[in-house]
């Protein structure tokens, strides 16, 4: 996570990356992909596609870009890549 992070240039910023090798943060969440896909890629016990909006420790709204055939959201990840969770934030911020 660390040099992904650097790479990624977010040291300093606002955004945090977590890392969760054991899953434990990914089934408290609810965010473990259950549906069985083609076991050939291994999606079952992974983490689903999502984005947090949190502020001051207060979760302001979870976005998971999934579809019924789309279980990591690999097909349309728009929700939750910056563009789409900026409008969230926006949102939530005139609210």
């Amino acid at each position: 996570m660390n040099a992904w992070a650097e790479d990624q240039k977010i040291d300093g910023t606002f955004v945090t990356f977590v890392a969760d090798p054991a899953g434990a943060l990914t089934k408290a969440l609810g965010m473990e992909i259950t549906h069985p896909g083609p076991p050939s890629v291994g999606i079952i016990g992974r983490c689903k596609r999502f984005a947090m909006h949190i502020d001051d420790e207060e979760i302001m709204a979870t976005v998971v870009s999934e579809g019924p055939d789309d279980p990591t959201g690999d097909g349309d990840p728009s929700a939750t890549l910056a563009e789409g969770m900026l409008e969230v934030v926006k949102k939530n911020s005139s609210a």
